[in-house]
């Protein structure tokens, strides 16, 4: 009997043993299961950016277009046919008033349709007039300047006359080549509204009316 307690003691030992490694076997297992920490998991890829209004369609938006040939691919002296295509977007036409060869196109995209209109006449585009102050005339000027903003801005080329209908308002004028840019203001001396074109169109002050 006494020689049956060592054996005993010795199977009881190696039992335990076991029982521990498989308890460490498990504890292994269950910790590869474990999720990969937040900080390990590689971020998700950013979607595309989106295009810019308009960009998607083709179709030109209001951004920096205005030029001395022209408003963007629409070019002073093209015939209607040619300043449509060169769009490539939707136009908005107004009526030529009875017995005259003179109306405007406007972007659809403009919130109003004297933002930025184009004047054609004889079936040709001869001019375009802003009164937004988003645009930027060629030189920098816009509309909300003041005069000496303006001076500051074309020097000594700015030439000036009377408004033929506002008192105390100004034509303020300066000539690149055959083409010119006028800018209107008004009593306060600040820019109401500009236009670039070609003459003699240039200097219509009622525009088509």
């Amino acid at each position: 009997m006494k020689a049956l307690l060592p054996l005993t003691a010795a199977l009881v030992l190696a039992l335990s043993a076991c029982k521990a490694d498989d308890h460490a076997s498990s504890a292994d297992t269950a910790a590869s299961k474990e999720p990969m920490p937040a900080a390990s998991v590689p971020p998700a890829s950013l979607p595309p950016s989106l295009p810019e209004p308009g960009e998607a369609s083709g179709q030109p938006t209001s951004s920096q277009l205005a030029g001395w040939q022209g408003y963007g691919d629409l070019k002073l002296g093209s015939t209607v046919e040619e300043a449509r295509q060169a769009w490539g977007g939707e136009l908005n036409s107004s009526t030529p008033s009875e017995g005259g060869s003179c109306y405007q196109l406007t972007p659809k995209w403009a919130t109003d349709k004297a933002d930025v209109a184009f004047m054609i006449e004889h079936d040709h585009f001869v001019r375009y007039d802003v009164t937004t102050s988003k645009e930027t005339a060629p030189g920098g000027g816009k509309v909300g300047m003041g005069e000496g903003q303006l001076r500051a801005l074309y020097g000594d080329a700015l030439s000036s006359m009377p408004h033929k209908y506002v008192e105390g308002g100004k034509y303020l004028s300066v000539s690149q080549g055959k083409d010119k840019l006028v800018f209107e203001t008004g009593a306060d001396g600040k820019v109401t509204s500009w236009r670039v074109g070609l003459p003699p169109q240039i200097d219509y002050v009622e525009g088509c009316a």
